[in-house]
């Protein structure tokens, strides 16, 4: 059994400890339509991509996804090819198609394409961005939500954090994921650091986007509007006690 090193804050929205491997796991080959999503982890580390953004050079091989129905759970294995790894902290459970039910959204990087943003259920993948394009190129998620209140769920993330520094929204629509909005000079993420810095909250005017400025030196608000995203500074960032109280509104 392989000890992990990356620990998360609880503030920040990748924010678990990696856990430690599932000694036993339940296959299955069919979801009954009861079934909910309760729970994902990762399993099979590997370091088969040696690309090493989160600190080590140890990815994961496979997504294991719990479920719950009337009378029993169910984990379902969904292994990824050689050539793919999920380059990530923890899967995160979001309602992503607002039926009630969590689907799972993962970093998935792809050997000679980059990373991804992919969403799963116990099926398979669902949906996800295209790929960046090159070897060794990541993204780093900041949430999901509704984030302009038109009724559909959109995905935030800062595209190459250590490079591009843009962000990202993709709004899930009629089962994929569609563009919607870009923004330049904004990241979330230094490399080797075992977290990502910010995520989302709600202050009582809807949703915000809380980053770093691209030179870390302001704590930066944005919001989706009319498709555009609007940007303002919330003050100095100060490490990681300032960007806990902007999530705090304070």
């Amino acid at each position: 059994m392989m000890s992990m090193a990356r620990r998360l804050s609880l503030r920040f929205w990748s924010c678990l400890a990696r856990r430690a491997l599932l000694a036993s796991l339940c296959f299955a080959s069919g979801a009954a339509a009861a079934e909910k999503i309760i729970g994902a982890t990762y399993d099979d580390p590997t370091t088969r991509y040696a690309h090493g953004v989160l600190g080590d050079a140890v990815e994961w091989g496979t997504l294991v996804i719990t479920t719950e129905d009337w009378s029993h759970k169910v984990r379902y294995r969904i292994e990824l090819p050689l050539e793919r790894v999920f380059e990530d902290l923890e899967p995160r459970l979001a309602d992503v198609d607002l039926d009630g039910d969590m689907e799972v959204v993962v970093i998935e990087s792809e050997a000679s394409t980059g990373a991804q943003l992919a969403i799963y259920d116990q099926t398979g993948k669902i949906a996800a961005t295209p790929h960046i394009g090159t070897r060794n190129r990541w993204l780093a998620p900041i949430g999901v939500a509704d984030l302009d209140g038109d009724g559909f769920v959109e995905l935030a993330y800062i595209d190459r954090p250590h490079l591009a520094k843009t962000l990202r929204v993709w709004r899930f629509k009629e089962g994929a994921l569609q563009p919607v909005a870009d923004l330049p000079g904004l990241t979330n993420h230094r490399i080797g650091e075992d977290f990502i810095t910010g995520g989302l909250r709600d202050c009582g005017q809807g949703p915000e986007m809380i980053t770093a400025s691209a030179n870390w030196a302001e704590i930066m608000a944005t919001v989706l509007k009319d498709g555009r995203l609007e940007t303002r500074s919330l003050g100095a960032f100060q490490g990681l006690a300032s960007v806990t109280q902007a999530l705090d509104c304070k």
